[in-house]
């Protein structure tokens, strides 16, 4: 049997043994028959959020080392970190087709207590994730709605906000995959059309400069920012037994889904940073909606705003999906127990899973979101998949 290596292009025998030689997970055959695989655009969109979201978060870039860096940054640190890490995950997931992604690449490249300890880190890490997100909607809404800012109407919005969001994902992955296509671009659309009514306002020296005189440049704050909104690839890999053909779709989907995001992240930045002229410091987390107002009026911030919790709906559905199915994963090949591996009679998805992220990020989702976010980097440990295909590549 052959396949095509989606890193190279070239066509060499496929490892029929590496897939022999560890527990794929894969549904039933009754559940085949009647569950749905993920296509080609959802995958797209899904993989899109699992690592963006849109250009919410960008911002600090410019406040940390000025426009010109900035946005070279957002050029030139995807060709370093993202393109490499999308390879990976493309080649991995193909040769190794089944939920639990990085923790069956863990364990054939480690052994079991490996794969094990990497599924675990990267278990708390995205459940964590998961919970800063309903947290995020909520901070949002109580620009609207004063009585979400605390007290108990915050602490049932939160948890209003997880149900339903746990629910939907429950339905099942090709639901969830179609409704994040809906998300996408509903929430990016004010960024497209902030960017076509900025055209005629920009002045390209402003693209060049090196930032504000005095200001010191905070490298730390650059480099955290580029990171983490041009991270986690790796995540989708978890629901490789899901995807319809992944030995196509997988290096397909990551391929578009790169220079989506990367896009997604430079139209914007590259039209504000060109139209508007404001103090370096203005440049915080949010103020794409700031620039909104500027550039086309309040309408267009509001609806900025909104599609932010739109994003955040999206990340929360594409993170408790990786999470779930991950769990499932680990307990195909045996590092958790089968009870884990349960799925729900009716939408074939995994119950347990999504049972068992849910109330951990539910319990989270009442720390302070600073700590929040401080727990899931320190959970993250993105240089194994690095480790893991040099090993696999080695043995195989």
């Amino acid at each position: 049997m052959e396949s095509q290596n989606p890193i190279s292009g070239q066509v060499k025998p496929h490892s029929d043994k590496i897939t022999s030689e560890l527990p794929v997970s894969t549904p039933s055959n009754n559940a085949i028959s009647v569950s749905k695989k993920l296509t080609l655009i959802p995958l797209i969109f899904l993989i899109y959020f699992e690592v963006a979201g849109g250009p919410y978060g960008e911002e600090p870039a410019v406040q940390a080392a000025g426009p010109l860096f900035a946005i070279l940054g957002f050029l030139i640190f995807p060709f370093i970190w993202s393109v490499p890490e999308a390879l990976i995950t493309a080649e991995l997931s193909t040769a190794f087709p089944g939920n639990g992604g990085f923790v069956i690449w863990a364990e054939k490249a480690f052994g079991p207590f490996w794969g094990s300890l990497m599924g675990t880190w990267k278990f708390l890490s995205g459940v964590i994730n998961i919970a800063a997100f309903p947290v995020l909607c909520v901070n949002y809404l109580e620009k609207i709605i004063p009585a979400l800012e605390a007290g108990w109407p915050r602490y049932v919005a939160i948890l209003v906000f997880t149900l339903c969001l746990s629910f939907l994902n429950y339905t099942g992955l090709t639901i969830v995959g179609y409704a994040a296509v809906v998300l996408g671009v509903v929430s990016l659309s004010p960024f497209v059309l902030m960017s076509l009514i900025a055209i005629p306002k920009i002045k390209p020296h402003r693209w060049i400069s090196l930032g504000q005189k005095g200001v010191k440049r905070d490298w730390n704050l650059f480099f955290n920012c580029l990171f983490w909104n041009l991270n986690f690839w790796d995540n989708v890999s978890t629901l490789a037994g899901e995807v319809e053909n992944p030995q196509k779709n997988f290096p397909m989907a990551l391929l578009v889904a790169v220079i989506f995001t990367c896009t997604a992240y430079l139209i914007p930045l590259i039209a504000v940073i060109g139209a508007v002229d404001v103090d370096q410091s203005k440049w915080e987390t949010g103020f794409h909606a700031q620039a909104a107002e500027i550039i086309a009026g309040k309408w267009l911030k509001i609806w900025l705003e909104f599609g932010s919790v739109l994003s955040a709906i999206g990340l929360f559905e594409a993170q408790l999906s990786s999470s779930a199915y991950q769990v499932l994963g680990m307990a195909n090949i045996g590092i958790l127990p089968k009870l884990c591996a349960t799925r729900s009679k009716k939408f074939n998805t995994p119950f347990v899973g999504i049972v068992v992220s849910t109330l951990i990020a539910l319990a989270l989702s009442y720390m302070n979101f600073t700590v929040i976010i401080s727990s899931a980097n320190f959970f993250w440990n993105g240089m194994v998949p690095f480790d893991e295909i040099l090993q696999v590549k080695e043995v195989t």
